[in-house]
């Protein structure tokens, strides 16, 4: 896999335009499912919070926003809609779970996720290589936290016990619950006070002990120390 700015497509016809990896939690999930496929990819990486980046990433994606993915029969730009498609080429890589209540569930979770929780995105931005105090705490936030949680305990007591994750190995849904795993960690969320019995913060240390999550945040902190040289 090479990583460019502006770059083409492989042989395998897949370009994915990603942000920043230290800021775009859009990015990341896909990023996690195509190297769940196991194919190579390019990256495009467009920085965000530059005077043009919302041109650069026009030129790249009809949305205007990341991640979109380049592919042969054009470009898929949005980050549910990206998975989903990969699910279907590479049906053995098990994006979704095999059993039907199991993937029924999945996609259920991955579809609330991609819709709903406004007051943790805007309160607790993804910024991994920082640390920071939990922001001061709504009743919406708090809510939005609490059903996270519920969410983590509830799948990995009915389907995970075939591994640490949400439904025991790797799937679609443990892409969309990642960057609010590093959220959690970047602001030092006491899961407890949310009703957590110790299975959310057991998926949080799933989640970073992850190869490929490991070469996410080394990108995100080599990007970091680009900028403080720019």
């Amino acid at each position: 896999m090479t990583t460019t700015e502006g770059g083409t497509m492989t042989g395998t016809g897949y370009t994915l335009v990603i942000g920043d990896k230290n800021y775009s939690s859009w990015s990341l999930r896909p990023w996690l499912s195509l190297k769940a496929c196991g194919v190579p990819f390019d990256e495009d990486r467009v920085r965000l919070r530059m005077p043009e980046s919302k041109a650069e990433i026009f030129k790249r994606s009809p949305s205007g926003k990341v991640p979109a993915l380049k592919t042969d029969l054009g470009v898929i730009y949005d980050s549910l809609a990206i998975v989903e498609y990969l699910a279907e080429q590479y049906p053995d890589a098990g994006l979704w779970p095999a059993d039907p209540a199991a993937r029924a569930a999945a996609r259920c979770v991955s579809a609330e996720m991609h819709a709903g929780f406004q007051a943790l995105r805007n309160d607790m931005p993804m910024d991994l290589i920082s640390r920071f105090p939990m922001p001061e705490l709504s009743e919406t936030l708090e809510n939005n936290i609490r059903r996270v949680v519920a969410i983590w305990m509830d799948t990995r007591a009915r389907f995970g016990q075939g591994g640490p994750l949400l439904f025991g190995g790797f799937t679609n849904a443990d892409a969309m619950y990642a960057p609010v795993a590093t959220r959690f960690r970047t602001y030092g969320v006491p899961l407890a006070d949310f009703g957590d019995d110790g299975t959310a913060a057991d998926y949080i240390d799933a989640i970073y002990a992850l190869p490929d999550m490991a070469e996410w945040l080394a990108g995100a902190d080599a990007e970091m120390r680009e900028r403080e040289l720019v």
